[in-house]
């Protein structure tokens, strides 16, 4: 056990903490170079000239309201289509399994591009209600899949219990299941924000440039091959699947049994 934890931490190390201490400390100092035997000059270059961005703000803000709204649908998808998948045994059932998680196996700029006439002819092409239909389409398998083998773990004693007990559908769903689907809900906060904002062509695409999200942004300044900028872009974008997960994380607090820390005190 001891050799394993030893084992983790080295791993944690190589491959987490210095590859991120080195983004943070490349993010406040200039370019630096090996062979030229200069010292490192620090300063604040990189966040200066990412701040200065007059699309920044706007593409953070227009980031996030598609993760959350991104998000919120796949949970409402997953839940129920992986709660029945889970719950109903019929024939043909490997076969929709199968075709749900289809996306997942064709390239997402073959249904972009697909999808791209359909949009323009109903009138969802270069708003941001296409790129938030589009974004499903990479994230709704992996929610389906969360979901799927989460009820599957709970078991269809569990689900049937409240039932008999005399529970309605929606009590069920809130003081039951969703409870015992945390760690499913944390798994899918994390993929599904990291998925949706790292989506540039599709949002291209989709968003036909009126909509510009933080990717967009982003996706200009690899050309200046400035390392300080990059780092401070980098950290700037890693900031915001954190500072989404805890707002989901503080959401899930209200949800039946949870130790409210001003309520609870065990």
């Amino acid at each position: 056990m001891n050799r394993k934890k030893t084992l983790f931490l080295i791993l944690t190390l190589l491959f987490f903490v210095v590859p991120l201490t080195a983004l943070l400390l490349q993010s406040f100092s200039a370019p630096w170079r090996f062979h030229t035997g200069q010292g490192i000059d620090w300063g604040w270059q990189g966040y200066s000239i990412l701040f200065g961005n007059p699309q920044l703000w706007e593409a953070t803000f227009i980031s996030i309201g598609i993760g959350f709204a991104v998000l919120f649908i796949n949970a409402a998808i997953g839940l129920f289509t992986g709660k029945a998948l889970a719950s109903y045994a019929y024939r043909g059932k490997a076969w929709l399994e199968a075709l749900l998680l289809s996306p997942i196996l064709i390239p997402s700029l073959a249904i972009a591009m697909g999808l791209h006439l359909f949009m323009i002819r109903i009138g969802l092409a270069d708003t941001i209600w296409g790129v938030m239909l589009i974004h499903l389409v990479p994230t709704v398998p992996y929610s389906i899949k969360i979901f799927h083998n989460s009820y599957q773990q709970m078991g269809k004693a569990m689900m049937e219990q409240p039932h008999i007990l005399g529970a309605g559908f929606w009590t069920q769903v809130f003081t039951v299941e969703l409870p015992l689907l945390r760690p499913a809900i944390r798994s899918l906060t994390f993929l599904t924000i990291v998925i949706s904002l790292s989506q540039y062509a599709l949002t291209a695409i989709i968003g036909g440039g009126r909509v510009v999200t933080l990717p967009l942004v982003f996706f200009p300044f690899l050309d200046n091959a400035n390392t300080s900028i990059m780092a401070a872009f980098s950290i700037w974008f890693a900031l915001i699947p954190i500072f989404m997960y805890i707002i989901i994380e503080a959401l899930m607090m209200f949800l039946p049994y949870s130790r409210l820390p001003w309520r609870n005190h065990r």
